[in-house]
């Protein structure tokens, strides 16, 4: 039956009464909400800063407002006059190469990058000292101009003013970087940048045939209103050009969606708190009922239907969770602001700061949900007990369910809180299979909990008084146990399932490094220099293995004949079809790998070209044996049927390619080759030499330490292992906050036991030690099953998702339990502490009341 209106406003002018005394009891609540709300805000405004900064300054980005990129060769002339008509046109050129000092004594990896003089069309490209970058390029008598990253000149040992050679031009640094606008368009670099002119790069003889180039072509549109149709238009016009565009209003859509999954991924860690905290929402509205026994009976005397009581506490309650969400609203409002100092330079950033509502908005429902949801089910068992029991009794019984429809209430917010997570993340099978965890881990803690009671209550008699008090206080009715463990459960378990996949991670692209990887990839080697190459590596490492592919670059068109634009792929096979994937042919199996279906092409085959495909991505892409997939090479379009699958191990970073081809698919296609050198005995000296070395004598082959590109990727899995702590340590936090909730909801009852204690003769040090071994087995058990459950999760992630071998690792184990005891006993000990000072007498009293 619904309330009445006058009993609405009787339930409201008692709420506003209570209210007045202030939110004793209901800190905590307070910090909970705020937490998770603020997390909540605060990632998604952030997201929201950055992805709206990347719309804004598509331009800027881009450099222009459509950009065309081939790989391994220049427009042809319709296609360069197709560009050309279009508007004003900057052209420039991307590959990597080693940069090195005249004497040969140092030499560095480098993204180069060749502009003409058109560029950049948007955006403004600063560089120290500040000049013109036409000036800054210029050619000075033999030296061309050119201007670095800082880090390009620390790894040289050079300055502003020095020269270098890059293949086989001579240059002079005439600056360094300071702002490069398409930068982030560009792409992920493994070096620092070496900008030079077009007429310097053709000087420098690095493009060749098969050379690993990339020729971009950005053009300031003459009618803007074009880039709405230019992709499907230019398409059209030239189906097998084989070329990306991206439009201004796409800069850059791998950082977009990745900004966007990784926030999505903070959502739901934030969410987690969230959840966590709701249990801190139960414990709180359970004892701020609790503290309220005496009114609430005094209210039922008076004749106040029940459900004036009801909604009196929870508009108190509703009350107190707005002030705690627009706190953490404040937080998440601010955030971009915080951000926008550490990202700059990094990511682009709102100019000014700028509000997000539907972030906020977000956060807030998230915030209200999880509190009615948690306080719906302590709210109904206070309505269903009697006036004299509540007069007759310390509190209400926790145990048992109220009345079916708080249940169902309940249910439905927590549906609707499940349902608005789902519906609003990017990839909702993530969020669906992240909630289900959580859920799964809920009940998986509660039967945890209910087991160590079960143990304590049937364990044998001790004969330390402490001991005893301690594993009574495990199972006796209201003890702390499902909060504790539930509390600490989720955020320990969080804290191992990342740390145990970073210690992996890191383990395998290190320790594993010298067994697996090889020590240098070689890239750009013409089929005239492959004999004298082959001859100076056997010198220089006699004992090393080389191996050898032909290597062509193309990009994946259709599937079955059907635009990969338009199919729908699931977002772990996504990399597959985004750009230019590396290929090769070749007449046998690769050594590295093995088939799983199919059977691989005889010698001298020379029928339809046929593909053989990693099987893994294959079945991501829903190919089979038989299906057809067509590439496009050096601007040629090339049909071949998949005749096998084979299995590809990617983390033995040895020569693996998604698609290999027969070798008549390509007979006479100019291409380069693609060589690696293992050598387990190699000394970091002697890499050096081999380096210096081979880039002397062969100046246009790109040579890359694996070590060295493998320090970028750990210092890159560093920056976002710590993002993702940060972020689990919001739901660590929230457990604290949980477990000193729950202890300061049982103080009323462990301040009455701990008096009547020490009338009967126990001493306060007795205490203490009863009390410690309460929170060290406690913090024990839930250690022990954040350990097992995390490792397992851990194990997932690492063997099922990454394909990676999956260890459990000691240190984590022994750093976990740690953090559990020091957490559990600490602020255990810290919440019972007053209640050992207690004085007998008013207990006593209060109590025979």
């Amino acid at each position: 039956m619904m309330p009445s209106a006058a009993n609405i406003r009787n339930a409201l002018r008692l709420a506003r009464r209570e209210i007045r005394g202030g939110f004793g009891g209901f800190y905590i609540f307070l910090a909970c909400i705020a937490l998770g709300t603020g997390a909540i805000a605060a990632v998604n405004s952030v997201s929201r800063a950055v992805t709206s900064a990347i719309a804004d300054e598509g331009q800027s980005i881009l450099a222009g407002d459509v950009r065309f990129e081939l790989r391994n060769r220049e427009a042809s002339a319709e296609e360069r006059a197709y560009i050309d008509s279009l508007g004003d046109v900057a052209v420039s050129d991307g590959l990597r190469s080693m940069a090195r000092l005249e004497d040969g004594s140092q030499q560095s990896l480098a993204e180069v990058k060749a502009v003409d003089g058109a560029y950049p069309l948007y955006g403004d490209f600063v560089a120290e000292p500040a000049q013109p970058l036409p000036a800054l390029l210029a050619k000075q008598g033999e030296s061309f101009g050119a201007v670095a990253a800082p880090m390009l000149l620390e790894r040289l040992g050079i300055k502003v003013g020095d020269e270098l050679l890059l293949g086989n031009a001579r240059l002079k640094l005439t600056g360094t970087i300071v702002t490069e606008p398409d930068t982030l368009s560009d792409g992920f670099g493994f070096a620092p940048r070496l900008l030079i002119s077009r007429d310097a790069l053709i000087a420098s003889g690095l493009i060749q045939t098969g050379s690993l180039v990339e020729h971009a072509y950005k053009v300031r549109l003459t009618d803007p209103s074009q880039r709405a149709t230019i992709i499907e238009t230019t398409n059209k016009q030239f189906p097998n050009a084989g070329w990306s565009i991206r439009t201004s209003d796409r800069a850059a859509p791998q950082l977009t969606e990745n900004v966007n999954r990784f926030s999505q991924f903070l959502t739901l860690v934030g969410l987690t708190a969230l959840i966590v905290g709701g249990v801190g929402v139960a414990n709180a509205v359970r004892a701020f009922l609790d503290s309220k026994r005496t009114t609430i009976a005094s209210l039922k005397c008076l004749g106040a239907p029940a459900s004036v009581v009801t909604m009196t506490y929870l508009f108190q309650i509703g009350f107190i969770a707005c002030v705690g969400i627009l706190i953490g609203l404040l937080f998440g409002a601010i955030a971009p602001l915080i951000a926008m100092r550490f990202l700059d330079g990094v990511l682009p950033v709102p100019k000014e700061l700028a509000f997000y509502p539907s972030a906020l908005w977000l956060a807030a429902v998230f915030g209200m949900l999880t509190t009615l949801a948690f306080a719906i089910v302590p709210l109904g068992q206070a309505r269903e007990v009697p006036a004299t029991a509540l007069f007759r009794e310390q509190g209400f019984d926790e145990g048992k369910l109220p009345s079916w429809p708080y249940l169902a209430a309940t249910a439905i917010l927590l549906a609707a809180l499940a349902s608005l997570a789902i519906f609003t993340a990017d990839d909702r099978f993530i969020a669906s299979v992240f909630l289900g965890a959580i859920a799964f881990a809920f009940v998986v803690l509660r039967l945890v909990a209910w087991g160590i009671r079960a143990l304590a209550r049937r364990s044998p008699r001790v004969h330390s008084a402490a001991l005893r008090l301690a594993i009574g206080n495990i199972h006796r009715p209201g003890a702390l146990t499902p909060s504790v463990v539930l509390s600490l459960g989720l955020g320990l378990t969080l804290l191992v399932t990342l740390t145990l996949i970073d210690g992996n991670l890191r383990r395998e692209l290190t320790s594993t490094l010298p067994e697996k990887a090889p020590n240098f990839f070689f890239v750009d080697i013409q089929g005239s220099e492959r004999d004298g190459f082959r001859d100076l590596v056997k010198r220089e490492a006699p004992e090393g293995t080389l191996t050898e592919v032909p290597m062509l670059r193309g990009r994946i068109l259709a599937l079955n004949g059907q635009d990969v634009t338009k199919i729908e792929v699931p977002p772990s096979g996504r990399w597959v079809l985004r750009g230019d994937r590396g290929i090769t042919y070749s007449e046998d199996l690769p050594e590295n790998a093995k088939l799983t279906q199919g059977t691989w092409w005889g010698k001298d085959y020379s029928g339809e070209p046929l593909v053989s495909f990693a099987a893994e991505e294959a079945g991501e892409l829903g190919l089979k044996i038989g299906d057809t997939v067509t590439v496009n090479v050096l601007g040629r379009s090339i049909t071949a049927k998949i005749a096998n699958l084979r299995d590809v191990q990617w983390q033995s970073m040895s020569i693996n390619f998604v698609m290999v081809f027969s070798p008549n698919t390509f007979r006479g296609a100019p291409h380069a080759w693609l060589a690696t050198l293992a050598d387990p005995s190699a000394t970091p000296a002697k890499e050096g030499e081999i380096l210096r070395s081979i880039t002397n004598a062969y100046p246009t082959i790109t040579t890359v330490r694996v070590k060295d590109a493998l320090d970028i990727v750990d210092r890159l899995v560093g920056q976002l292992a710590t993002a993702i702590r940060a972020a689990a340590a919001v739901a660590l936090i929230a457990s604290v906050l949980v477990l000193a909730g729950a202890l300061a909801a049982g103080n009323r009852a462990r301040t009455r036991d701990a008096v009547i204690l020490k009338t009967l003769g126990g001493t306060r040090s007795m205490l203490i030690r009863a009390f410690s071994y309460e929170y060290m087995i406690l913090g024990v058990a839930t250690a022990t099953f954040a350990l097992l459950a995390g490792g397992v999760s851990a194990w997932f992630v690492i063997a099922r998702i990454m394909k990676l071998p999956s260890s459990f690792l000691p240190d984590v184990a022994i750093g976990t339990l740690v953090v559990s005891l020091v957490m559990t006993v600490g602020i255990g000990l810290i919440g019972t502490w007053r209640i050992l000072g207690q004085k007998a007498a008013p207990v006593l009293r209060q109590a025979g009341e």
